[in-house]
């Protein structure tokens, strides 16, 4: 085995236009190798948790990973990392496509973003080449003008470029940022803090991803792919009908949210908006990411309304723009999201933000006069389009929207705070507690806000034999059966924190969760090890990689904890807490009391301090971080 490489990292600083390369000892990057973690180690070491968000001293970091451009499937991830202005804890945001390898491809595992510049900017890279280029013309464009606009002002054409659009310009709180006019790093509101900086885009060179150590057992590992895409029918329906497949079947069981969670069935729009639907329709192609074979990603078109170059939704977007907002019509939840992919906003916060003001329409807490004039009924399809561009451009109703349904909530007040459906400032995603729990304790102690993409969903205990061995080889196994996903026990918990370190560790490696997960996936954990050694030459094991992702995790928690946050902010809304009403689920909710003792032991199996729910000086250094004691 060789020696873990050094990581190689840009510095920028708009407002000085300073440039320096530097790089991180290879026995340093061995414990922060990469994505969320590398962003997070460069990040706590300089900043203070404090700062305002949209201010310059807020540093923006782009991280891939010590196995970004090995040529596998599922490897082709970024993490952006930043303090959020959408919660005001640690933003953490993650995207595919191909521009992490083409960044890894110049020579760089991290790009830090400071200072602001004077005018709008772009940077970019082509190796050692780094240019700091106006951006004047190009800023307000969207994204696809201004993708034409960088490459005819580099007379350029072979690059991958991140951006923003007008929602990140100004500064919507959760603007994202854009990567072929369809890949976002959404959540957290990553696009706004690009925005303050007057940062339109980073454009990179299109270059060579990088050579296997060991080539013969790589071809083994990468080549195996079409056989176990053929063996899995789970990862063959992703690829087919992406992840929207599951609409019509969660509206089925009674748990899509459903007008802005006050009910959990969709009867009269699941079937039109689901995934089966889109492939037999409207669905163009199946897009990928780089060296993928599971191509999940969809493009659509309807003509003269939906353009195929901005892709197609995914189940949260086709659950946030339909079933949140009680509309059915398939084609105005594409044009919502070709919409909020021109202009750089996240769709789920977007559509679960017009949700919620939808129920405070329907309420009577806002008004026509409110509403500059549009009624905001559940299943009113002709809204979606005239406030995304409102919320984009902070116009008129659009001004309230643009801060995040929580803060809203909090500006209208009488009630509205109750229907505001999330954790930590940040929007649910459609997956409801009520019937994942484990899912539900994540979205509550999850350090940046409720996130589908943290932890292993409940139903996957139920599972068949084979995946449940593979969740047993990444340590989150199991010592009983389960009969339904429902339970809230010990078992639970640590099945919830378990899991959350080892989705931890893959948003630190930059892999997709779809390909190297614990359970259903193409790869198990015993494959992820054989990628780092074949791959990097990296002799490591499922206990090393287990413990980047619990470290990830502590370090997360302790910005919060510096930036004022305690247990008290890991709460569910009293919703959750509720019956639902009529259908498939009329009457299930969440147990209040066993879930809140089952935050406690997590806090305890955690090690964390029992009153704050932070970490411990312990914890901290049995996980190499007591230096952040220092902070």
């Amino acid at each position: 085995m060789r020696l873990f490489p050094d990581a190689s990292i840009l510095d920028i600083d708009l407002g000085t236009k300073k440039v320096e390369k530097r790089t991180l000892p290879g026995e340093t990057y061995r414990q922060y190798p990469g994505g969320s973690i590398l962003g997070l180690y460069l990040l706590m070491k300089e900043m203070d948790p404090k700062v305002d968000p949209l201010s310059p001293d807020n540093m923006l970091i782009f991280s891939v990973s010590a196995l970004t451009g090995l040529p596998i499937s599922g490897i082709s991830r970024m993490v952006v990392t930043t303090k959020s202005p959408l919660t005001g804890t640690i933003g953490d945001s993650q995207a595919g496509g191909f521009f992490p390898v083409h960044m890894k491809g110049n020579g760089y595992d991290s790009i830090v973003i400071r200072g602001k510049a004077d005018s709008p900017v772009y940077i970019y890279i082509d190796g050692d080449d780094i240019q700091i280029r106006d951006a004047s013309n190009i800023w307000g464009k969207v994204t696809g003008d201004a993708e034409e606009a960088i490459r005819a002002d580099l007379g350029e054409k072979n690059v991958e470029i991140a951006q923003i659009g007008p929602g990140g310009e100004n500064l919507v709180n959760y603007a994202c940022i854009i990567n072929m006019c369809n890949r976002a790093n959404g959540r957290n509101g990553t696009g706004a803090v690009m925005g303050s900086k007057n940062l339109k885009a980073i454009v990179v060179k299109k270059k060579n991803g990088q050579k296997a150590y060991d080539a013969q057992d790589f071809k083994e590992l990468s080549g195996s792919v079409k056989t176990k895409l053929e063996n899995n029918p789970s990862v063959a329906g992703l690829g087919k009908y992406g992840t929207a497949g599951d609409v019509e079947s969660f509206s089925d069981e009674g748990f899509l949210p459903t007008n802005n969670w006050t009910k959990g069935h969709f009867p009269e729009g699941a079937k039109s908006t689901t995934g089966e639907t889109m492939y037999n329709t409207i669905l163009k192609e199946r897009d990928t990411c780089f060296a993928c074979a599971v191509r999940c990603k969809r493009v659509v078109e309807v003509p003269g309304l939906v353009d195929p170059l901005y892709g197609g939704p995914e189940y949260e977007t086709a659950a946030t723009f339909g079933s949140y907002c009680g509309v059915s019509s398939l084609e105005a939840v594409c044009l919502a999201n070709q919409l909020c992919n021109m202009y750089g906003l996240d769709t789920i916060s977007c559509g679960a933000t017009i949700a919620f003001a939808m129920e405070c329409y329907e309420k009577g807490l806002i008004t026509k006069e409110d509403t500059d004039g549009i009624e905001l009924e559940f299943g009113n399809a002709d809204v979606l389009a005239p406030l995304i561009e409102k919320i984009a451009k902070r116009e008129g109703f659009g001004e309230l929207l643009a801060l995040g349904s929580k803060i809203a909530s909090e500006k209208i007040g009488n009630g509205a705070q109750d229907l505001f459906m999330g954790v930590k400032g940040q929007e649910f995603p459609a997956h409801m507690p009520q019937y994942k729990p484990a899912v539900g304790m994540v979205y509550a102690v999850n350090p940046f806000g409720a996130d589908h993409q943290s932890s292993e969903h409940d139903p996957f205990l139920v599972m068949p034999a084979d995946s449940q061995e593979r969740i047993n080889v990444a340590k989150i196994g199991m010592v009983k059966g389960y009969d339904n996903p429902f339970e809230i026990d010990d078992e639970k918990v640590r099945f919830a924190f378990d899991s959350q370190c080892y989705f931890s560790m893959l948003d630190s490696l930059c892999l997709c969760q779809f390909v190297w997960g614990p359970s259903w996936e193409l790869y198990g954990p015993s494959e992820l090890v054989n990628l780092c050694r074949s791959g990097i030459g990296w002799d490591t094991s499922v206990f090393e990689l287990m413990r980047i992702g619990e470290r990830r995790i502590n370090m997360m928690r302790r910005f919060n904890a510096m930036a004022g946050f305690t247990k008290a902010d890991d709460k569910l809304p009293k919703r959750m807490f509720e019956p639902m009403p009529a259908g498939p689920s009329e009457g299930v909710q969440l147990d209040e009391k066993k879930f809140n003792e089952a935050l406690e032991l997590y806090y305890a199996y955690a090690g964390w301090d029992s009153e704050t729910g932070n970490p411990t000086d312990t914890i901290l250094r049995k996980l190499s971080l007591g230096w952040l004691l220092k902070q």
